[in-house]
Order: C-alpha cells, then sequence, then structure tokens
C-alpha cells in the first residue's frame, strides 16, 4: 500500500491579504481542504451582523473584550477564553474592547472563498 503525502503549506499571517468587512472589522482567513481559521482585528464599538452558517464555530479571544448574542443569550469573552458555537446558530458579535479574536471553522467557510458571505459585506 502506498500512502501519499499531502502537499505541506507554510505561510505567514502578515502575507495573508486583510480584508475590511463592517466598519471596525478586519479579517484574514486561511483554507485546508476541510477547516478555514481567521485572524480577526475588531475595533471597539464595530458589529459582527446576526448571522448562521453551516460551520461549527470555535473563537477565541487573544485580546481585548467581545459580546457575543446567541439564541437570546449575552456572553462575554475576555482574553484567553474560548467559545464553542454549533452549527446553523444564530449569533452576533459586539466589540467591548479593541480585540483580536481567532476563530476556526469546519468545514471550510466557502462562502468567504466565493466572497458570497452578503451578511459582512454591507
Amino acid at each position: 500500500m502506498v500512502v501519499m503525502t499531502p502537499p505541506f503549506i507554510q505561510r505567514r499571517w502578515a502575507d495573508i491579504p486583510r480584508e475590511q468587512m463592517a466598519s471596525g472589522v478586519d479579517r484574514r482567513f486561511m483554507s485546508g481542504e476541510r477547516v478555514t481559521v481567521a485572524h480577526f482585528d475588531l475595533k471597539r464599538g464595530s458589529v459582527v451582523p446576526r448571522h448562521a452558517h453551516e460551520n461549527e464555530q470555535i473563537t477565541q479571544v487573544m485580546k481585548g473584550v467581545l459580546k457575543f448574542l446567541i439564541e437570546g443569550r449575552e456572553i462575554v469573552l475576555r482574553e484567553g477564553e474560548v467559545l464553542q458555537i454549533p452549527s446553523w446558530t444564530d449569533h452576533e458579535v459586539h466589540v467591548l474592547e479593541d480585540s483580536f479574536a481567532i476563530d476556526v471553522f469546519c468545514p471550510v467557510r466557502q462562502d468567504w472563498i466565493d466572497k458570497t458571505d452578503d451578511y459582512f459585506r454591507k
């Protein structure tokens, strides 16, 4: 039996183009075959509009404070905290302090690749 080794891709986050989404929300992302990882720079007072997607999401706040509104609940996420959001769960984010967060999605965020994430491109 022959085992095929997939190609390895090494990149620097600084070399990945930054996209300005909503006002005060910048995103960089990289996708593999089954996962998307994103870096978000978020300015105080900005909002990620309410949305839902097929992707399971895990968010880790590396700096700052984010308030998630999920199914009628407020969840405040601070530096070093992690939140798991199941598929198809409505959520929005209010940025309480300048923040940096890392998001991981499975499966791949095809809507980001295709630039059809209209909720974010207003």
